[in-house]
């Protein structure tokens, strides 16, 4: 684009850059095109302040994203008593998280042509919001799945947005601000999931246990709200367009895909099935609930390692190659001796599942720009989630036809090896936008 004349402010070209007059509050610290109102540059001071609000926000939207899902999950069988939901309307609302991970994840690059991240924020949390105190309030079955799906889309555009911030404010910063954000989205999970029934328990209702939650949604609304007021939609001014990233028709965005499903088929099998696993291995079920827990606490910093790790390899080779090492031990462990090694396990898939947080980190490495970065985010994890909602369902049909736990495993080595061929795929260095 040719220099404005002297005076005129040049036009971002970047369709979801921030306004340069409000700075969006969003400028990650050392960032080359920090402005201040007046149209100069921004004084340092003024550059960390506004990354550190853009980090604090980033961090208390990750604690939100996985806390809705938990927090049912421990209380399924209080809420299916309470609103006499059938063994069908209950088992969807066990999917219904993938599913609109999936749906709503895939419409998000539309989104952000038409509106600036600042506000999608602000809109999703919003959703968050409404949802969980809405499916908390209500009587009626149908009520409690449309306010949930409704929860669920505000998860689903946070889920795309939060790679693509790390990218555009803090692009020297990428795997520490990704491991960052994914250990607070680890620590929503464990506390939503261990506190719900204890809340539940304190106020004689379920419901307490789900609306809770809703007070943080409410709360990762404030760092994004003076962005999203100040903001504007930018346009290009210099009669160019702008090219439209495809992931879904390159072979990098694929395996991202792939890799990404497999992981979370895996992660959801065992959230799901861990802990039935043990107990059938004649632990009490508090132990094995505990041993389940262990494998969320354990990836806590894990999720802040393996993102710093793969910022700094040239390739993620070794990295894919020691998750799926891991990831295998537990899994024959599990298979001939669930009792006996049961934390050496636990230790073991806790870091298996470190592929979570990794794929979330490539998928900034993988792009140069923003625009690259949401879309190679939309495929992957919209894709990803739509292969990852047949893992449990596939696990409890092979352990019911089977009548133990060896088929399932197996069934989980074979997506392991589809997810490591996957893996090497992705672990050279290369952009989306440079994809054929």
């Amino acid at each position: 684009m040719p220099p404005s004349p002297p005076g005129v402010p040049a036009v971002p070209t970047n369709p979801v850059a921030v306004s340069a007059g409000a700075a969006e509050a969003v400028t990650g610290p050392g960032s080359p095109g920090a402005v201040d109102p007046a149209g100069g540059a921004a004084p340092a001071t003024s550059r960390a302040n506004a990354g550190w609000l853009v980090l604090a926000g980033m961090l208390l939207v990750a604690l939100n994203l996985r806390a809705a899902v938990t927090s049912l999950g421990a209380l399924l069988d209080e809420v299916r008593v309470g609103l006499a939901l059938s063994g069908t309307m209950a088992g969807f609302v066990t999917t219904l998280p993938t599913i609109a991970f999936a749906a709503l994840g895939a419409a998000t690059p539309w989104l952000v042509r038409r509106f600036s991240p600042a506000r999608l924020l602000v809109a999703a949390m919003i959703a968050l919001t409404v949802g969980q105190v809405l499916r908390a309030l209500t009587g009626s079955a149908l009520v409690f799945l449309i306010t949930s799906a409704l929860a669920l889309a505000g998860i689903a555009v946070a889920n795309i947005l939060l790679p693509m911030l790390v990218k555009q404010h803090f692009p020297h910063r990428t795997g520490l601000v990704t491991g960052a954000y994914t250990m607070a989205l680890t620590v929503g999970t464990t506390v939503a999931a261990a506190a719900a029934v204890p809340v539940a328990h304190a106020f004689g209702s379920w419901r307490a246990g789900l609306g809770v939650w809703a007070g943080l949604a409410a709360l990762a609304v404030l760092p994004w709200l003076p962005a999203a007021l100040r903001s504007r939609t930018t346009v290009r001014r210099d009669g160019t367009s702008r090219r439209v990233v495809r992931p879904g028709r390159t072979r990098l965005g694929w395996a991202m895909a792939v890799y990404f499903g497999a992981q979370s088929l895996s992660g959801y099998s065992i959230m799901g099935w861990l802990a039935q696993m043990f107990r059938d291995a004649g632990f009490h079920p508090q132990d094995a609930g505990l041993l389940l827990a262990g494998v969320t606490a354990l990836g806590v910093p894990i999720a802040l390692l393996m993102p710093t790790l793969a910022g700094r390899l040239g390739s993620l080779r070794p990295l894919v190659f020691g998750l799926t090492a891991a990831s295998s031990l537990a899994y024959l462990g599990l298979a001939f001796a669930p009792r006996g090694g049961a934390v050496v396990w636990v230790v073991l898939l806790a870091f298996g599942q470190g592929a979570f947080p990794l794929i979330l980190a490539t998928i900034g490495l993988r792009a140069r720009t923003a625009d690259g970065t949401v879309a190679l985010s939309a495929f992957a994890q919209s894709t990803g989630y739509v292969i990852a909602a047949s893992g449990p369902l596939l696990v409890g049909i092979l352990h019911d036809v089977t009548g133990g736990w060896l088929a399932p495993i197996g069934f989980l080595l074979a997506a392991l090896a589809v997810q490591t061929c996957a893996g090497v795929l992705i672990a050279r260095p290369r952009y989306i936008e440079d994809e054929p």
